[in-house]
């Protein structure tokens, strides 16, 4: 449906098509959501709309397939702590590189944790790149619907669970400003019977792309 059309069962433009949308400028933009908030849906939207790159998103979830397989499992703890330092090496090198080149870059994990955002906002810090932190807060009970429906196995209801408490704690928008975000926006999604592709046009991006592209 056009931006501004009439909507199909009231005749009349939707209120959220008609506020502005929210300009992100460029530096690093940074996901914040247990699995299964909508992240994912979020970014692919982004991309399927070409409001960014493929090569802008940075997702730890796709440097694990990269370097281990879809389904690889480690076999300890240790192999597993082994695993996911590496696979942050590699995510904080694509940031790095990005930055370096002034151009935007979306870190897509899930960052519920101050100590996970830490290493994150230094990087901006070392390129003076702003920080812009996107929040998915749906509730518990959408959340483990959305979790249901994409039919993960990788994460267990308790783990999802536990990642929304996290959340709820670590993660309000009072402190991620503390911690150096330069903005903070609230993603909706179904609670406010919002699809990604209608989140995905609240926000424009820019830069993503390098000069002359």
């Amino acid at each position: 449906m056009p931006e501004n059309s009439p909507d199909r069962a009231g005749g009349r433009p939707r209120s959220h098509d008609l506020t502005p949308p929210i300009r992100i400028p460029a530096g690093l933009v940074v996901l914040v959501g247990p699995p299964a908030s909508g992240k994912t849906s979020f970014v692919r939207a982004l991309v399927e709309g070409r409001q960014v790159d493929v090569e802008a998103v940075v997702s730890s979830d796709e440097i694990r397939t990269e370097l281990f397989g879809a389904s690889a499992e480690p076999a300890d703890s240790g192999t597993a702590d082994a695993a996911d330092a590496r696979i942050f090496e590699e995510r904080d090198r694509r940031i790095a590189a990005r930055l370096a080149a002034g151009l935007s870059v979306i870190a897509e994990s899930t960052n519920v944790t101050p100590r996970a955002r830490e290493r994150l906002i230094a990087l901006a810090r070392r390129f003076g790149a702003p920080v812009t932190v996107l929040r998915f807060a749906p509730d518990v009970a959408d959340l483990l619907q959305q979790y249901t429906e994409r039919g993960r196995t990788d994460l267990t209801e308790v783990d999802v669970r536990a990642y929304a408490a996290v959340m709820n704690r670590d993660a309000g928008a009072d402190r991620l400003r503390d911690e150096g975000a330069a903005a903070v926006h609230d993603v909706p999604g179904r609670r406010q019977s919002v699809t990604p592709g209608e989140a995905a046009a609240r926000f424009t991006f820019s830069p993503c792309r390098p000069p002359g592209r």
